[in-house]
Formats: C-alpha cells, sequence, structure tokens
C-alpha cells in the first residue's frame, strides 16, 4: 500500500506545472543564451520548422536556436562522450538534442543527461506523463523526465496508387509481391535508421513471440526471435532494386527513385511526408500512404539536455516552447510540418482544441485512424544487434 502511495505521488509530481517563480529564474537565465540544437538534418520541412522555432523564440524569450544538422544522431552523442572523458563538465557544445532509442538508452546508461527536468516545464501539463504513456517511454527505456516528447511518428509506406493499386497488405506478403514485380521496391540501408525500421516493422509481425522484443535482447532470445526474418527477407531480397545488392542511402534518395518511376514502393517515419512531396512537386498526385494490417511502429520524438551543456536553460525554455498547444498546433499543419500532436486533447482548452480542428488536410494525409494500432518499438538494444546481423549476413 505504501509504495503504491509513493508511486501515485511520484506520477502526480510529474504531471504538475512548473511553479511560475521557478520558471520565471529559468526564462530569466536563459535571457541571451543561444541553443545549439543537434537534430537529424536530413528533411528540409523540419529543418525549416526549427528555425521558426527560433524566430519564436528569440522574439519572445531572447533564447536563440541554433540548428547543427546531423546524418546520424551518435554524432552528437559521441561529442558529448568525448568531453566527459575530457573533464568538459560544464560550457559542453551540445545544448539540445533530438534523440530517441539507443541513444538515449547510451546516456542514460552513461550519466551523460541533464535532469530530470520535464516535471518544470509548464506547458508539460498538457502532456499524458503517466508510466504506461508513449511520452513515458523510449524503445521500452523509462524516460524519467530526462528527455521532453515533440511529436509523434508512425512508420508507413508509400506507393503510387496508378502503378499499384492494392499493396501487400501484410510485411509476408511483401515476399509474392515483389516475386510478382521484381526490382520495383527497396528499403534504405539499415544503416540508416530508416533502414532499420524496415527491418524492424518485419520483425514485430514475423517473431513467434513479439512480447520477447520488449526485453533486453539476448543470444538465445535473438537467434529464436530472428530465424523466420532471414527466412523472409532470403526470399525478398533477389526481387529488390538492383537485385538487393544495393540501396538508397537515406528516405529522400528512396522518394526521388519512386517520384522517377524507377520504384513503386517506399517508406517514411512522417505519415505527412507524402502529402506534403506532393505538394512541393517531388512525388506524383497519385501518391498514397499504406500501412500493414495491424499496424505499424510508433514512437515519440524526443529533446534531451546533455550534462554538460552550456545553455541549459535556454535549452529548456525552447523544450517548453515545443510543448505549448499552439506551437503544436502550428507543426502538426500539413503546410508546415505535418507531424501529429504528443498533446493530450483532452488537456486543452476550447481554442486549443479548435486550433487543431481547424488544420488544413489533403488527399494523401492520413488520419491518426487511416494508420490503424501503433506497434511497440523493440528494446533499443535489438536494434543495434539487428543492424550487425544484416550486415554480417549481406554485406560480407
Amino acid at each position: 500500500m505504501r509504495l503504491a502511495l509513493i508511486t501515485a505521488v511520484a506520477v502526480t509530481c510529474l504531471a504538475l506545472p512548473a511553479r511560475a517563480d521557478t520558471w520565471q529564474a529559468t526564462l530569466d537565465a536563459a535571457r541571451g543564451q543561444t541553443v545549439y540544437w543537434n537534430a537529424w538534418g536530413g528533411d528540409e520541412r523540419t529543418n525549416a520548422f526549427i528555425d521558426w522555432v527560433s524566430r519564436q523564440t528569440t522574439a519572445r524569450y531572447g533564447v536563440t536556436v541554433q540548428q547543427v544538422k546531423l546524418t546520424d544522431t551518435a554524432e552528437a552523442v559521441t561529442r558529448v562522450v568525448s568531453e566527459k572523458a575530457a573533464g568538459k563538465l560544464e560550457g559542453g557544445s551540445v545544448d539540445l538534442i533530438w534523440i530517441n532509442g539507443p541513444n538515449f538508452l547510451a546516456m542514460k546508461d552513461q550519466g551523460l543527461l541533464h535532469g530530470p527536468f520535464v516535471a518544470e516545464l509548464p506547458n508539460a501539463r498538457y502532456v499524458d506523463l503517466t508510466p504506461s504513456s508513449p511520452n513515458a517511454v523510449d524503445f521500452t527505456v523509462p524516460v524519467d523526465g530526462m528527455e521532453s516528447p515533440w511529436r509523434l511518428a508512425r512508420f508507413v509506406f508509400v506507393h503510387d496508387s496508378a502503378r499499384v493499386p492494392a499493396p501487400p497488405a501484410t510485411m509476408a506478403a511483401f515476399v509474392d509481391w515483389a516475386a510478382a514485380n521484381p526490382g520495383r521496391m527497396t528499403h534504405p540501408d539499415p544503416s540508416n535508421f530508416m533502414g532499420a525500421t524496415f527491418l524492424k516493422q518485419a520483425l514485430v509481425e514475423l517473431a513467434p513471440d513479439p512480447a520477447a522484443l520488449q526485453a533486453p535482447v539476448t543470444d538465445d532470445a535473438f537467434a529464436t526471435a530472428t530465424g523466420p526474418l532471414w527466412a523472409w527477407y532470403d526470399a525478398l531480397r533477389p526481387n529488390l532494386w538492383r537485385g538487393g545488392t544495393a540501396f538508397p542511402e537515406n528516405q529522400s534518395i528512396q522518394q526521388q527513385l519512386l517520384n522517377d518511376g524507377e520504384i513503386d514502393i517506399a517508406m517514411s517515419f512522417d505519415p505527412a511526408s507524402t502529402a506534403a512531396a506532393i505538394a512541393q512537386g517531388l512525388l506524383p498526385d497519385t501518391a498514397r500512404v499504406f500501412v500493414p494490417q495491424g499496424g505499424t511502429i510508433g514512437n515519440v520524438s524526443f529533446v534531451a539536455i546533455p550534462f554538460n551543456a552550456t545553455s541549459i536553460a535556454g535549452a529548456k525554455v525552447v523544450a517548453n516552447f515545443l510543448l505549448e498547444p499552439s506551437t503544436q498546433a502550428h507543426m502538426q499543419n500539413i503546410e508546415v510540418l505535418g507531424s501529429f500532436s504528443v498533446l493530450d486533447p483532452a488537456r486543452l482548452d476550447h481554442e486549443a482544441r479548435a486550433a487543431f480542428a481547424g488544420l488544413p488536410t489533403a488527399p494523401a494525409l492520413p488520419t491518426l485512424a487511416d494508420l490503424g494500432p501503433s506497434r511497440l518499438e523493440p528494446h533499443a538494444s535489438w536494434m543495434t544487434r539487428l543492424i550487425e546481423a544484416w550486415a554480417r549476413r549481406y554485406t560480407q
């Protein structure tokens, strides 16, 4: 009973807004700071959104955001690791990181994160932070207030409906589809998170016991869970683009292949990216999003603050601004970014709910209902092992 009471109190505290006087002290300390936000730079719409965030936080709080564009989040993690090893315990070069999964786990385990800080953010009151919420778990690892949510992500497939009116309904069905349409699909190299997610999506659908993927990987569990995956991939690979001997570097290059008519199926971790690409002339008007039966992997994108960040107060101001209802509505606008909000609609007032309800739509923009259920990410350790095993089997 005592344990239950303590847990309930802890959860309540996480959901409480920050005290006004404490937050004012953070705002005062943040004024004049520049926040170096290390974030994947491979999507121009996201880059433009971060530029907009900087303009807003500069005008409102005197906090400038400078995006450090990454090709891999591990670049920023390595920088923080190196700084700690060199004894640089303050004044670090990284203030904020867009981070998920294995990188968060590595930083948390090595004591490289500032916090917990999420309970300090006034706008955290709009977010469900209970232990069972996706906002409280990152690839099965409890967040513990060490990173703040800012956008939802869902793995989706994209097809040209003029050429493929009936895409595969399951991951298993991709084998038969590819055999009937050789060379017409591919996936990004698994060293890129998009290619790795393609393998994980197949793994969660084909594994004999998907629940086993929620625990840290072991040799025996990996062998059992991936047996069907490798059998599936062995059958699929010969009918991939270029015979499965070469892979596009990332999602953007794969999207170009789809637009050029060289392949018929691509993939994304942003359900709105297809509609946005059509509007930009980067995909044909007939491009549409589809998901396999049973749903696809989904997760929350987070931002974290390194333990030795120079502009800790400014980073908190930016994290809080990202959770502001008007910011989240702007972000969800298909004409801006189109990423689904992390806010709990039940916690919003009428004005905020109306802002979301009034957002524009597009024929290629799916609804949350269209996307079906969200499937859980495997534990972060599975991703590392999966990429290594794929490379050994298919590139050596």
